[in-house]
């Protein structure tokens, strides 16, 4: 079978490879779709440090159960599926109390453990959610993204009527974007440096948008709150050097998403921190929320396909890198085939 491989740092290729065989609890998932995640740019760049070469990326994927491994109850060969990329021990402090997405055995899918771009994969039965048959699996692929906004929301504990500022308007700024205002938050800032980016933001909701390159965010900011900054703000830019901006933003008793993975330092002010009792609170991967996103994708609530840029066979994949690393602004999700 064909499959997307990573070797090394700047060393990929598709490639041909043996079909696995799903193991006592897992499946085999004939992939369908599968998109590409800046994550899996970290990867071939070398900025990952968890993930060990050779190794076939892709954690945003769906497609159709193919065969069971032994043991498996309730999956069927033949179910239209999407997949978690979280598999967690379920016995370590923080899956006791509720938080396996940062399990002390973690394991991401297409990270620690082969991944979507290929043909066929094997992954836990647990880990598979079946997909309602008016939702294409070229939708069902772009959940995980939407359970990384679900969650980082999750994390600030969003209060009714809060505002909430969104820092870089990406893929992950805009799935926070349709997140926050399928959960009802109604007044949403977002800021970037690419005014097309701005553009798609405000026709996807958000209420005001700001060019950090060519406009002073902060004032423009704290004139639009008449001083008092915003309660809720979502770092989907993950430069360390915004986070005194963002205590500086925030409201008192405000709370503060991180997302990046950057090992450089940020300066924190403590006495912004305490003389508002803010909260900075970091958010990995998904806790739990594809039933929850499946449920609004069901409902009409979020719409996937609006951040989808490029359709692309895998074959293409070598390419659908070079655009992204060169021309990322010619792209949103960039979306592959990866079998019919």
């Amino acid at each position: 079978m064909k499959a997307f491989q990573v070797n090394a740092p700047h060393d990929f290729k598709v490639a041909d490879v043996d079909v696995p065989t799903p193991a006592a609890g897992e499946v085999l998932v004939r992939v369908a779709f599968a998109g590409i995640c800046g994550s899996d740019m970290h990867i071939i760049h070398g900025d990952n440090a968890f993930v060990r070469f050779p190794r076939i990326t892709g954690h945003e994927f769906a497609g159709v159960v193919e065969t069971l491994g032994e043991g498996v109850d309730g999956v069927s060969a033949g179910d239209r599926v999407c997949v978690d990329p979280v598999i967690s021990c379920g016995t370590c402090y923080p899956c006791r109390i509720g938080r396996p997405n940062v399990c002390s055995a973690l394991e991401v899918i297409g990270v620690h453990r082969n991944g979507g771009f290929e043909e066929f994969v094997a992954v836990p039965a647990a880990n598979v959610h079946p997909v309602p048959e008016h939702i294409g699996l070229d939708a069902a692929a772009l959940v995980e993204p939407y359970t990384i906004a679900a969650n980082v929301l999750d994390r600030m504990q969003p209060h009714p009527g809060d505002r909430l500022l969104i820092l870089g308007a990406g893929m992950i700024g805009m799935t926070i974007l349709q997140m926050a205002r399928a959960k009802g938050i109604d007044e949403i800032i977002v800021t970037d440096v690419i005014d097309e980016r701005l553009t798609a933001a405000k026709a996807l909701g958000a209420t005001h948008v700001f060019n950090s390159r060519t406009q002073d965010v902060e004032q423009e900011i704290l004139a639009l709150t008449e001083g008092e900054g915003v309660p809720l703000i979502a770092d989907a830019a993950c430069v360390p050097a915004l986070l005194p901006q963002m205590l500086r933003l925030a409201s008192p008793a405000g709370r503060i998403g991180l997302l990046g993975f950057s090992t450089q330092p940020s300066d924190l002010v403590q006495l912004e921190v305490i003389k508002k009792e803010l909260t900075l609170v970091g958010s990995r991967l998904n806790n739990r929320k594809f039933p929850e996103v499946l449920a609004l994708m069901a409902s009409g609530k979020l719409d996937p396909l609006a951040l989808v840029s490029h359709r692309l066979p895998l074959t293409e994949m070598p390419d659908a890198i070079d655009m992204l690393d060169h021309r990322p602004e010619e792209a949103r999700k960039v979306l592959i085939q990866v079998s019919t």
